[in-house]
């Protein structure tokens, strides 16, 4: 005699939800993490500048800087640094002779100044 037990299985199946709590910041960090950022490099061509000024007290950078301002607020000024000194640099010109007439106009003031050839940026469009 064959003795045949069936078994049956029930699952009795539990509905449930998740949820998930978070920091809303946590969407933003997402979303700029996902943006293109172009690169921060401007194309530089081969020109020339001015160097007016060096020194370690960068105070005195920033005060000739100033005073180059005053007289010339058109003109861009860079502020590099290489170790021990800081160096005061102005102009993005395309030619020697555009750098030399603002050598020339500054000379009282800068008497150490003079011209540099380097990569500049490409210079301004003034609209007249």
């Amino acid at each position: 005699m064959s003795v045949i037990y069936l078994c049956q299985l029930t699952a009795n199946g539990q509905t449930g939800g998740i949820s998930i709590v978070k920091d809303s910041r946590i969407d933003t960090l997402v979303q700029n993490q996902s943006n293109i950022i172009p690169p921060s490099v401007k194309p530089k061509i081969n020109g020339y500048r001015i160097q007016l000024y060096f020194d370690a007290d960068k105070g005195k950078i920033n005060s000739a800087r100033a005073r180059f301002i005053q007289q010339f607020p058109k003109v861009d000024t860079y502020v590099f640094y290489s170790a021990p000194n800081f160096f005061l640099k102005v102009g993005d010109f395309r030619t020697r002779l555009e750098a030399e007439k603002i050598k020339a106009a500054i000379e009282m003031k800068f008497p150490t100044s003079f011209v540099i050839k380097e990569k500049i940026n490409l210079p301004r469009l003034d609209n007249k």
